[in-house]
């Protein structure tokens, strides 16, 4: 489960992309500024060290959503929550698209290390540790924070970066769907790992996220186990995805909304034939885009012979 733009309020827009901003990531931060009140000798720091952390975040899934635009993809939305933040990608199906799409959020982070790595070096050769002993605890804290972002990120736990990074990689070699579940499942492991931790170090945080990646891992390999029926699935010829190229499955895959039995939207024209709703769009079951069906069609339609021709 992923935040929505439910219980969120929009901050602004830059470059087309909507950064939106839940009502919780108050709390926590009232939380967390007043528990790390004792590292400076002014509140104001901690403010400083919390809105820091909220530009590093923004900044990583700047990267995510940039990249994602470079490849192809639609990235229109980020939202920030207190568990970090989620940009909404959409990556053109190809695992290149999709590595670098996931990869550039990290890459941010990386950037960041030695630049902010330099800043404190020359704050410790200036004598900041004793004649502004505030800023130089917050460049630490900075610095600090974004090593910890980074090397949590690159975990190979789906559905964090590093999950995602080795499924992609995985991708070129197993297909979208295998790669899927080998990552989730590795994720499931790692997930495990975390749960028991949190028990062992009895960190609420830390059980709440852990909570939050086994849920988004579960799906995953959900989605993984339906792709993999999909993958199996004879495709149906004329007919592609308008975005992903893909052939649709043949077979009942579709849901009608009104009356909530299956049906096989090629072979009906979009209309259900149990209850006749009609539907102006379909969706592709592989890349999750809808379009109207006319604009799926590859070959001419195949009309029905002509009656024959009646004597009188």
């Amino acid at each position: 489960m992923l935040p929505t733009q439910k219980g969120s309020f929009r901050l602004f827009r830059f470059t087309g992309i909507d950064v939106f901003l839940h009502w919780s990531w108050f709390l926590v931060a009232v939380y967390s500024i007043n528990s790390r009140s004792k590292n400076y000798s002014s509140l104001t720091w901690n403010v400083l060290e919390y809105l820091a952390l909220f530009l590093i975040v923004l900044l990583h899934e700047f990267g995510h959503a940039l990249a994602c635009r470079q490849v192809g993809g639609q990235a229109n939305q980020i939202v920030l929550w207190p568990l970090g933040g989620v940009a909404y990608v959409s990556p053109p199906l190809r695992p290149g698209a999709t590595l670098w799409s996931i990869a550039a959020g990290p890459l941010v982070n990386v950037v960041l290390t030695p630049v902010l790595f330099l800043l404190l070096f020359v704050a410790g050769k200036s004598g900041w540790e004793t004649t502004s002993p505030d800023a130089y605890k917050f460049l630490e804290a900075i610095f600090g924070i974004n090593l910890l972002l980074m090397i949590f990120n690159l975990l190979p736990v789906y559905p964090l970066d590093g999950g995602q990074i080795l499924r992609s990689l995985l991708w070129f070699v197993l297909g979208r769907a295998r790669s899927l579940m080998v990552a989730a499942i590795i994720g499931l492991v790692g997930v495990s790992g975390f749960i028991v931790f949190a028990l062992y170090e009895q960190d609420v945080w830390l059980g709440v996220m852990s909570a939050f990646i086994l849920m988004n891992c579960w799906r995953g390999f959900s989605q993984a186990r339906v792709l993999l029926r999909l993958a199996a699935v004879p495709r149906r010829e004329g007919w592609a995805c308008p975005d992903c190229k893909s052939a649709p499955p043949t077979g009942a895959f579709w849901g009608c909304g009104k009356c909530r039995k299956p049906f096989d939207t090629f072979a009906t024209q979009a209309v259900c034939p149990h209850c006749g709703a009609q539907y102006g769009v379909t969706q592709c079951l592989d890349c999750g885009t809808a379009r109207p069906i006319d604009e799926w069609r590859t070959a001419p339609p195949v009309l029905p012979p002509p009656p024959p021709f009646a004597a009188r």
